[in-house]
């Protein structure tokens, strides 16, 4: 399965937005999410205007998605990122500064980091940072289509994507989408495979950019809104796995832990019933002796009356 988890729309199906959905299905893409970007102050009521599967006639093979990238620009306004993962299927931020970018891979629960690589970033991606968001399990994506028509734009794109290769520690947690507006700006799973390599990730890592890593984050994505209640359980790169790995370390650890307390409490009811069976053994032993004293001296009184 390949996924494209940046699509741009609105709330209008346009024909041009009709022609990129089926040609990436022609491409071989089976799972394509719809986006549009937020910023500033959040309306109220929140709503999703992005349209559903349903708009499109395509095969049930395909999924589609719907998801909602918050540009930061202000780190005082209220993202009310819970409310808005009642409404979309992954939120994606799009931090503006460096501080920002603190802020959301130290603090913020989301799906993805989306970083406009187009264009020159004002800071540098530092392994501290980035790996902040790793271990949370976020993602770092990459849009391609931007630097497919455009000279500057293109080498701004390379440049700071290798820069985010070396912050990863060799392309940990990068995820590949395309946000393209037109189809002339898609490519097939496999081209964009090959310019990853370019860009220099592995073979491994950029397949997996397109298709196993972009599918853990629909799946995290998915676990997040149906547990989301201020908390959010995050997978990072061993994703599902390493948590049902931990679940069963858990349930092996409570059963050691309950046989070691019926064991020590079988213990306890064991020394209780020695310390009452030498008791009542002590206790036999002073009557014994008090009896046979007692019939000492009856014996003993008997004998006196006789010689008297």
């Amino acid at each position: 399965m390949f996924y494209d988890l940046n699509v741009p729309a609105t709330n209008t199906v346009t024909p041009e937005l009709t022609r990129t959905i089926h040609f990436l299905v022609e491409l071989g893409y089976t799972t394509i999410c719809l986006s549009h970007t937020l910023s500033g102050k959040l309306p109220t009521p929140l709503t999703n205007p992005l349209p559903t599967a349903s708009a499109f006639s395509l095969p049930s093979t395909v999924n589609i998605l719907r998801r909602a990238t918050i540009l930061i620009s202000d780190p005082s306004t209220n993202l009310r990122l819970p409310q808005l993962s009642q409404h979309y299927d992954i939120l994606a931020l799009r931090p503006t500064t460096e501080k920002l970018l603190l802020q959301a891979c130290q603090s913020l629960d989301a799906d993805l980091i989306s970083l406009d690589f187009s264009q020159r970033l004002p800071f540098h991606l530092k392994h501290k940072v980035v790996g902040l968001a790793l271990s949370k399990g976020l993602c770092f994506e990459v849009c391609y289509s931007a630097g497919i028509a455009d000279a500057t734009a293109r080498r701004n794109l390379i440049q700071n994507v290798q820069g985010l290769i070396r912050a990863t520690r060799n392309g940990r947690g990068i995820v590949i989408s395309s946000e393209a507006k037109k189809a002339v700006g898609l490519r097939a799973p496999h081209d964009v495979v090959n310019l990853a390599c370019l860009w220099g990730l592995s073979p491994d890592k950029a397949r997996d950019a397109v298709c196993g890593l972009a599918g853990k984050v629909v799946a995290q994505a998915r676990m997040r809104r149906k547990s989301f209640k201020g908390v959010v359980e995050v997978i990072s790169d061993g994703g599902i796995e390493k948590i049902q790995n931990e679940k069963k370390r858990k349930a092996k650890e409570a059963e050691r832990d309950g046989k070691r307390a019926k064991s020590a409490e079988q213990q306890a009811q064991g020394g209780q019933a020695r310390e009452g069976q030498q008791k009542s053994e002590k206790l036999t032993k002073v009557q014994r002796k008090a009896k046979a004293k007692a019939v000492s001296d009856v014996k003993g009184a008997a004998s006196e009356s006789a010689k008297t």
